[in-house]
């Protein structure tokens, strides 16, 4: 792949009283061949030498997503079992189970047949366990010093991917204020619950999300449905879901609804199986993580 130097200016001497102190005219030779214009037309200079590279496709085209690059792109498995549930047996899944149904309900009456609102209501809160998971992983591993097993990665990219959801679905809509209000207060409380719940028992932590993850798909399934009967109009997919999930050219919302599901339905068995590995006895470390599921 071809590269360009990509940079941030480099400020010295910075204060609110004086203006940022200019390359020398000894620095200036290097300090342009570390040039960059972004797309608005804005010269950025670095340094430091900073130099992410400027990629581009296979067929020569420049690139134009920063929020991920081609190797994190990924034809998605939809041979996925998305009926698949895990029945609650034990006192532990009953809590999780019926956590969810109780925390499902007032969205659901909030949004009614709003998908798009729902789904990037869902995606805010579903890109949450997989980081706070992975950050507490990351410490425990510190403090113990000890591998994780892989699943400080496994979580990682959960999180990413529910985030690349979002990235996705707001291409095509553009929430109300009172829907970014609610999204907020939810994400909010939701981010500390889950943070508190996973240090007093990760294993319970991951039941919950696995039940999330069926409602998410459930969810999904349900949008399909509108879209196939014609009460959703059926658009052209965003560039960015064709580019990330490598989808054909004229692909459609439908298409990238299909998709999102079975990554959700990954992420549900990811989560339920690192609840079953602890609910056994067993540590996530000794346990190889399957980086990559989704």
């Amino acid at each position: 792949m071809s590269s360009t130097r990509f940079a941030s200016y480099g400020v010295r001497g910075w204060s609110a009283s004086a203006p940022p102190v200019m390359p020398s005219e000894e620095e200036k030779p290097k300090a342009a061949a570390n040039s960059f214009t972004t797309e608005d037309g804005k010269a950025i200079v670095s340094y430091w030498g900073v130099t992410p590279p400027k990629i581009v496709k296979e067929d020569g085209t420049a690139w134009k997503w920063n929020c991920f690059r081609p190797w994190e792109s990924y034809k998605p498995d939809i041979s996925i079992d998305v009926t698949k549930h895990h029945k609650p047996g034990t006192t532990m899944d009953k809590f999780a189970y019926w956590t969810v149904q109780v925390l499902k309900y007032p969205t659901y009456l909030f949004f009614q047949r709003r998908h798009m609102c729902h789904a990037m209501l869902l995606e805010t809160v579903a890109a949450v366990p997989g980081m706070v998971g992975g950050m507490l992983l990351h410490c425990k591993s510190l403090r113990r010093f000890e591998q994780s097993g892989g699943w400080i990665k496994a979580l990682l990219e959960e999180a990413e991917n529910e985030r690349m959801h979002l990235m996705t679905f707001i291409e095509i809509a553009k929430p109300q204020w009172y829907e970014r209000a609610l999204v907020f207060a939810v994400q909010g409380v939701f981010f500390n619950a889950y943070f508190l719940a996973y240090l007093a028992s990760p294993k319970l932590a991951h039941r919950i999300v696995g039940y999330l993850e069926e409602e998410a798909v459930n969810s999904y399934s349900e949008f399909l449905k509108d879209l196939d009967n014609g009460s959703f109009e059926n658009v052209p997919a965003p560039a960015i879901a064709i580019d990330y999930w490598r989808l054909p050219p004229n692909s459609t919302l439908r298409d990238v609804v299909f998709v999102i599901r079975a990554d959700e339905a990954h992420h549900r068995d990811l989560n339920h199986y690192a609840s079953d590995i602890q609910c056994q006895g067993q540590e996530l470390k000794d346990t190889p993580a399957p980086i990559g599921y989704h």
